[in-house]
């Protein structure tokens, strides 16, 4: 596997996972089952996504992107102290939509820097970028 293939499946991981630890993370905070029911859906799909990134990887016998725990206990301590005082359906959407915002600018820095990627990838982290910003459109309702 090509070095900019690998770096986009592993963009692909990354992004995922921080997503679905986000979104593990808010659930417990969200009262509106409406919210909770999107956030449920939003959090099976970024996984079929992270596994189809994965696979791609341990098919072709490639290391798969290992977070250092560090940059998911920002995260998971970014958001309890978001939210420790504002657990309101509006703050909880603007902070998923803030995190939807910065993996979408993440997936097209990775994609731009690693313009020599296959198309088949480059079209995977697509699928990943136009389903935040599908996302982002849906929760502005709750704003």
């Amino acid at each position: 596997m090509r070095k900019d293939d690998a770096e986009i499946l592993r963009g692909i991981q990354r992004n995922t996972k921080m997503a679905m630890k986000a979104l593990d993370t808010i659930s417990d905070k969200v009262y509106d089952d409406d919210l909770a029911m999107q956030l449920s859906k939003q959090n099976l799909k970024y996984s079929e996504i992270y596994n189809k990134a994965t696979n791609t990887l341990l098919d072709n016998k490639t290391d798969e992107y290992r977070s250092g725990g560090i940059s998911e206990k920002m995260l998971v301590g970014g958001i309890q102290a978001n939210t420790l005082f504002n657990t309101s359906t509006s703050h909880m959407a603007e902070i998923v939509i803030q995190g939807s915002n910065r993996g979408v600018l993440d997936m097209c820095k990775t994609v731009n820097k690693h313009e020599n990627a296959r198309n088949v990838y480059v079209e995977l982290a697509k699928e990943l970028m136009d389903f935040e910003e599908a996302n982002i459109r849906q929760l502005k309702k709750y704003l």
